[in-house]
């Protein structure tokens, strides 16, 4: 077990070596020890490996500058200059929350930028300001729309978060597919199995690999089969896919550009990098804040005391898991898999950086 402290410590030394500002790499360590604490580690720690890789490669740079390329008063388009994704998405909810103080609601689309962790993060920052906060991301194509073996759309995430009162905000915070790619890598590296309707081989049939992308498979949407919804979460996908990178420029589809070093990127010359989209409303432009934040309370107690299914404690609301664990892990500190202190003593040896 590692205190937060320590891991974010030890992260941030990573990324200042690199060539991060003390506030970038600040940045950087908090959304990915965010992932840890909530027990999202899919997003957390396991990821500096690939952002290292991709680094090396020069597809990341670590002294971006982040511009505005086009806006209205409630609107931008962002250019991340190839940043970490954590930077230039931080920057961008700053600047949806700023036009939301001015005029009620704020929304930027990003191009040009690279994976930024946990998509909550960034809906989260609009709580502090009575605001709903709306988060989402393409990703490089492991997805295969529904009828389809052709990997298409990436992951997809969507995130919304909704202040209350005295009880904790609503915050959901999910893919558009049954799982994702790091999760998948953790049941690879543990030896598990993936339950059927998560992923299909290369010729389409269903399977429970967990490696089967490095095989030609790929993820299945939301849903796992048509019988089941797949072509609501390919519906879903293609959502986020078009708010992020068609509204924006960034590439979009079987253009957006790995996460990985391994996988070469395909190149496009009207589309530039991983896309993003954020939202802020200030929830006073629709009727005064404490009225509503009462109300939200209501409508979570209204849920939270519903009657659980038989074998079940108690029914959840979007965000409890990830908040308790928080707490608990601040507590008794992260556990952090062997494969991936490994692989990260291995950076900090190569970057002069004191081992874990």
């Amino acid at each position: 077990m590692y205190t937060y402290k320590y891991l974010r410590d030890f992260t941030k030394k990573l990324f200042l070596v690199i060539g991060c500002s003390e506030n970038d790499a600040a940045t950087v360590a908090n959304v990915l020890l965010k992932s840890e604490l909530r027990g999202i580690s899919s997003h957390g720690l396991l990821r500096i490996a690939d952002y290292y890789n991709l680094w090396k490669q020069g597809r990341i740079n670590t002294n971006p500058n982040i511009v505005i390329v086009h806006e209205t008063p409630s609107t931008a388009v962002v250019d991340g200059d190839s940043a970490l994704g954590m930077i230039a998405a931080k920057k961008s909810m700053e600047i949806a929350i700023e036009k939301a103080k001015a005029v009620g609601t704020g929304w930027v689309s990003v191009r040009n930028s690279n994976h930024f962790g946990i998509a909550g993060y960034y809906s989260m920052m609009a709580l502090e300001h009575d605001m709903i906060g709306i988060a989402m991301t393409n990703a490089n194509p492991l997805v295969a729309p529904t009828f389809s073996i052709d990997r298409l759309l990436g992951t997809n995430p969507i995130a919304v978060a909704v202040p209350a009162d005295k009880q904790p905000p609503f915050v959901a915070d999910f893919a558009t597919t049954p799982i994702a790619r790091g999760k998948l890598d953790i049941m690879h590296k543990k030896g598990k199995k993936a339950p059927l309707g998560y992923v299909q081989d290369k010729d389409g049939n269903a399977c429970d690999d967990p490696n089967i992308l490095t095989q030609g498979g790929a993820i299945l949407p939301l849903g796992g089969d048509y019988e089941h919804g797949s072509h609501k979460g390919y519906c879903l996908g293609s959502v986020v896919d078009i708010l992020s990178a068609v509204l924006s420029g960034a590439g979009y589809g079987p253009w957006v550009p790995p996460s990985v070093a391994y996988l070469p990127v395909k190149n496009n010359p009207d589309v530039k990098g991983t896309g993003h989209f954020f939202g802020a409303m200030r929830i006073d432009a629709f009727r005064p804040a404490a009225e509503f934040k009462e109300m939200m309370d209501k409508w979570i107690l209204t849920f939270r005391n519903s009657k659980p299914a038989e074998g079940q404690e108690k029914v959840l609301i979007p965000g409890d898991p990830e908040r308790e664990l928080e707490v608990v892990k601040m507590k008794e500190g992260i556990d952090v898999m062997p494969v991936v202190v490994e692989k990260l003593n291995e950076i900090a040896e190569e970057l002069g950086v004191e081992r874990i």
